[in-house]
Parts: structure tokens; C-alpha cells; sequence
């Protein structure tokens, strides 16, 4: 079985299908984490995202693979465990940035949909149900408010101890938000087939168990 949740940023969606794939026995792949890789790769290197002939030319000689160790994700970057370094407020902008160019997607799109081929998995990202897996048998369109999904991100850096601004987190979300919807390649929308859940008012486990009501509905 194959399971697609999309949505926009601080949805929860990699939470909610993290812990959903451990309770099912599923293959987890975070494409957010693949894409969030090759934004770093061009990060490192200086490489705008303005800079489309770039990106494009040596998005596909990027190796990007996930493996799991003692039951968590390892994203490695041409060989590099890159985990501590992805989930920054630069990497994800960048990624939403490069994630228009339809060779970065190219790329990442052909590993995700052999990885699916093989094994029940979940995917979560932007585009899962509408272009990497249109046939999966169960599609959530996992979303929030921007006030919300903020909230998440302010609450997760402060624990962190890293300095922040709750209206910037908003306002940066926001951007992001219009970016993924009106991209030309794969633009971030509800599939037709799939069903919506808000998250704003609801806890982890309440989401979770939504969507497993689903999934034995359709087994």
C-alpha cells in the first residue's frame, strides 16, 4: 500500500507520518528531507537559486539516498550524513526555491517513485498524490493555519534555544506557502481524490488515528 500526505510547510506531516509508518510496519520516505539535501548541496557551494542554469546542471549528479539505522532516517548527501544539517530556515527556503526547476524534481521524483514500486511505503511533501504517486490508495491533504503552523516553529526553535520571531516564522511560511502554490512545475494543491484534514485544533495522535481509519477502510 502506498500512502500520500501533502501539504504546506509546519502541516505536521512528517511527524504524523513518521509515527504512522511506525505503527503500521510502513517504509517512511521523507521527500522533504531529499529535496532539502539538494538545496544544501547548492547552499554550500554559493549556487543561487536564482541561478536556474546551474541548479539544473548539476541537479542530476547529486546522489541523494535514505537509509535507516536502529529505526531512523540517515539522509545522505553524496555519501555525507547530512541529518544535523537540513532542517535549517535557509535549507527550507532554498528548497521550496529549487524545487520549481523541473530537473530538480526529475531527479528526486524517479528515486521516490522506485522506492514505492517496492515496498508499502508513506511519502509526505507538496506533490505526492497529484505527481510522485497518483495511484496510492490512500491521499491526505494534511493542512493549518499559518498562525498555527508558526506557532509550531517558533515553540520547536525555543526549545532549541535558538533566537526567533514569530511574526518573521509567520511571514516566511506565507511566502513559502504562495511559492509551492503557484510554481509552474508541480505546484503544491489537494488532489482531487484526496481527503483534508486540518490540523490546527488537533493533537499528533488524534491526526494519526484519522488516517488509519482510513487506511483499514481501504485495505
Amino acid at each position: 500500500m502506498n500512502i500520500a500526505i501533502d501539504g504546506p510547510a509546519g502541516a505536521g506531516k512528517s511527524t504524523i507520518a513518521k509515527k504512522l509508518a511506525k505503527d503500521l510496519g510502513y517504509i517512511y520516505v521523507d521527500t522533504g528531507a531529499m529535496y532539502r539535501a539538494m538545496a544544501l548541496y547548492f547552499l554550500e557551494r554559493g549556487i543561487p537559486a536564482l541561478d536556474k542554469a546551474a541548479v539544473c546542471g548539476l541537479a542530476d549528479g547529486i546522489d541523494i539516498s535514505i537509509l535507516y539505522q536502529d529505526g531512523q532516517q540517515q539522509v545522505l548527501l553524496n555519501g555525507e550524513n547530512v541529518n544535523d544539517k537540513i532542517r535549517r530556515e535557509d535549507v527550507g527556503n532554498m528548497a521550496s526555491a529549487i524545487s520549481v526547476y523541473p530537473a530538480v524534481r526529475q531527479k528526486l521524483v524517479a528515486l521516490q517513485q522506485k522506492i514505492a514500486k517496492t515496498a508499502d511505503v508513506i511519502m509526505d511533501g507538496r506533490d505526492i498524490g497529484t505527481c510522485v504517486l497518483p495511484d496510492a490508495e490512500v491521499k491526505i491533504y494534511l493542512t493549518a493555519s499559518p498562525y498555527t503552523r508558526a506557532k509550531r516553529r517558533f515553540d520547536e526553535l525555543k526549545e532549541k534555544g535558538e533566537g526567533c520571531d514569530l511574526s518573521a516564522i509567520q511571514k516566511d511560511i506565507e511566502e513559502r506557502d504562495f511559492r509551492d502554490m503557484h510554481r509552474a512545475a508541480s505546484p503544491l494543491k489537494q488532489a482531487d481524490d484526496a481527503l483534508l484534514i486540518d490540523s490546527s485544533e488537533l493533537g499528533i495522535d488524534e491526526v494519526v488515528e484519522a488516517i488509519r481509519k482510513i487506511c483499514r477502510e481501504r485495505q
